[in-house]
């Protein structure tokens, strides 16, 4: 299996900007989500935003890359800047690494593989979660998950269900924050109110995607596959 990098990528100057987008998406391992010439709107939107790394500029007008890396918190950041005098301040704050412009492909892709390498080794040795459920705080071990999808009283809540057939109801919480917690090329999106585990695919076709689970009369569970995740979810399967 191989997966993506989603990435979100961030200038004030839209020439520059266009130009990045561009090699972004030369680059096999990264799909770019979204591209924002305004800090704060990036800020403002990223709660909705299902992704794994931000390319950012330091010097913009308001709000500076920098300020911008430290609230985005568990997520990973590479500087594509024209000035060299943020490295020691850039690499304070753990980014994967620091460009100058103009930003090369050979030296942006050494830069992605750096991100792809930690967040594998951070997927291979954590085997849980912790998330507030319905009943406290509870630890979903990631290879007990099967599927999880909207409750169906609020849709702010998550039920999970579990290979030994229960389910737990997770609290107010978005599929772009579940999706940042689990392992990326173990589980995906298949549709708005779906994530599957990919260990519980018996069956695919163009639109729809046979489980191994079943139904309450004993038939396997059968799931939309929507156009705007296939991409993703055929990565994942490695086609």
């Amino acid at each position: 299996m191989n997966t993506k990098l989603k990435c979100l990528l961030l200038d004030d100057e839209l020439p520059g900007l266009t130009y990045l987008k561009m090699l972004c998406e030369q680059i096999p391992e990264l799909e770019v989500v979204k591209a924002f010439d305004n800090p704060e709107k990036l800020l403002s939107e990223i709660k909705n935003i299902d992704f794994d790394l931000v390319i950012t500029d330091i010097e913009m007008p308001g709000m500076d890359g920098l300020s911008v890396a430290n609230l985005l918190k568990d997520k990973m950041v590479i500087f594509a800047t024209a000035y060299k005098e943020y490295a020691v301040d850039a690499f304070d704050i753990e980014a994967i690494d620091y460009i100058t412009k103009p930003v090369k492909k050979d030296r942006l892709q050494k830069a992605v593989t750096k991100a792809l390498e930690k967040i594998n080794k951070k997927t291979s040795t954590k085997k849980f979660v912790q998330l507030n459920t319905d009943k406290g705080k509870a630890l979903l071990f990631f290879d007990q998950i099967v599927y999880i999808q909207p409750s169906e009283s609020d849709s702010r809540d998550k039920e999970v269900l579990m290979k030994d057939g229960n389910s737990i109801l997770l609290k107010n919480i978005t599929f772009a924050k579940l999706l940042s917690q689990l392992p990326k090329a173990d589980f995906c999106r298949i549709n708005k109110k779906d994530i599957i585990a990919m260990a519980s695919v018996k069956f695919f076709a163009h639109d729809e995607i046979t489980t191994t689970f079943l139904d309450k009369s004993g038939k396997n569970v059968v799931l939309f596959l929507s156009d705007i995740y296939r991409s993703d979810f055929l990565c994942k399967i490695d086609i």
